[in-house]
């Protein structure tokens, strides 16, 4: 790369331009980035934010003359509510598989900031329609068999039983407790303890592989040109963990909702690539697609407490406005499976509303 003298001064005086200038991370940011502008060849006259998310991270977008790579993010991850060293760590085994993540250019761990590669401005939740979903979906499913196929025990924390648990207790401490502003009776408690049992029961029970832990539109973009599979986003949270996971997670997404007929072309899929790429999935799709379904369900009933917990700790409240569609989810699954059938009891007793089966396995 081609050093250029000014970049140091141009990242001082772009930062100082922002509103956000008082903030002292932002100010930070820009210090740190001026030691590493002119070996990267920053254009901080090109910096802008590039998004949010749920979680206390924000990221910008900046400029750089290197011709391979026009454009820059930088993350902002403050301890000590946010920690780098996953996001390093499962981005180079991204890497290692061979798929799409961004490279971690240059870190500062201690901070919280890190300078990574740009895959783009859209992700499949901005690009997705009726035409395009299915070779979208396909390429998503054809690279997590790809991940799913790199892993090995010992490298991502476990998704034991006490995560599994804390994940569920965020349901009614969060969202029936905040949100609904309920206090379940001794029969209820009882009864969502059982029903997270079978769940808990179900997911280590499966095949474990390395888990994205999101694996959704939002966190995937189309590729950029002359690349091929999706890139992949957020995925500091990976874990070693039920092999079901990140599939059914793509089809019952937080944002985008798919007729049951197309998710289930989009699971055989999976099932039909992931046994032939030696995945050990379950001989009988009956029983896979069972499997996935109450995974779902556990994820379905944590992000119902997330997306509370988000709105009253976090003051983010536009997450709010998704869990019906989680409610459906959960309650669809319930009502197929007769040893979930109290929880759709407590979901109607809670919501007062009702939902249709469909497919039944």
């Amino acid at each position: 790369m081609t050093a250029h003298p000014t970049a140091s001064a141009s990242v001082s005086n772009a930062c100082a331009s922002l509103p956000e200038a008082t903030d002292p991370r932002l100010r930070a940011l820009g210090d740190w980035l001026a030691g590493v502008a002119e070996p990267l060849s920053l254009d901080m006259s090109q910096w802008a934010p590039a998004s949010a998310d749920a979680s206390f991270r924000r990221y910008f977008r900046i400029g750089s003359h290197d011709p391979a790579h026009p454009s820059l993010i930088v993350m902002d991850a403050p301890p000590p509510q946010e920690d780098c060293r996953p996001f390093v760590h499962v981005a180079q085994l991204l890497d290692d598989a061979g798929l799409q993540a961004p490279k971690v250019l240059a870190e500062d761990l201690a901070q919280g900031f890190l300078l990574l590669t740009d895959l783009g401005r859209e992700t499949y939740l901005d690009v997705i329609d009726e035409d395009n979903a299915r070779p979208l979906m396909r390429a998503a499913l054809d690279a997590l068999i790809v991940w799913q196929k790199s892993s090995r025990p010992g490298v991502l924390p476990a998704y034991d039983r006490a995560l599994l648990q804390r994940e569920l207790d965020l349901f009614p401490d969060w969202y029936i407790g905040k949100h609904l502003k309920v206090a379940l009776s001794a029969e209820q408690r009882a009864t969502l303890d059982g029903i997270n049992r079978l769940l808990i029961d179900n997911a280590l029970a499966q095949p474990q592989v390395f888990v994205h832990r999101d694996y959704m539109p939002r966190n995937l973009m189309p590729g950029l040109p002359g690349t091929t599979g999706p890139g992949i986003l957020d995925f500091q949270d990976a874990v070693y963990g039920p092999l079901t996971y990140d599939v059914i997670s793509l089809m019952r997404d937080a944002f985008l909702s798919w007729d049951e007929e197309r998710q289930l072309d989009w699971l055989a899929y999976y099932w039909e690539r992931a046994r032939k790429a030696g995945l050990p999935v379950d001989a009988d799709f009956g029983e896979f697609y069972r499997q996935a379904e109450w995974m779902g369900l556990q994820r379905h009933l944590k992000v119902l407490g997330i997306f509370a917990r988000i709105n009253y700790r976090d003051g983010k409240p536009r997450y709010l406005a998704d869990t019906p569609r989680f409610i459906d989810y959960a309650r669809k699954v319930a009502e197929r499976y007769r040893p979930l059938h109290p929880l759709a009891q407590l979901l109607d007793a809670l919501t007062g509303q009702q939902a249709g089966v469909g497919y039944t396995f």
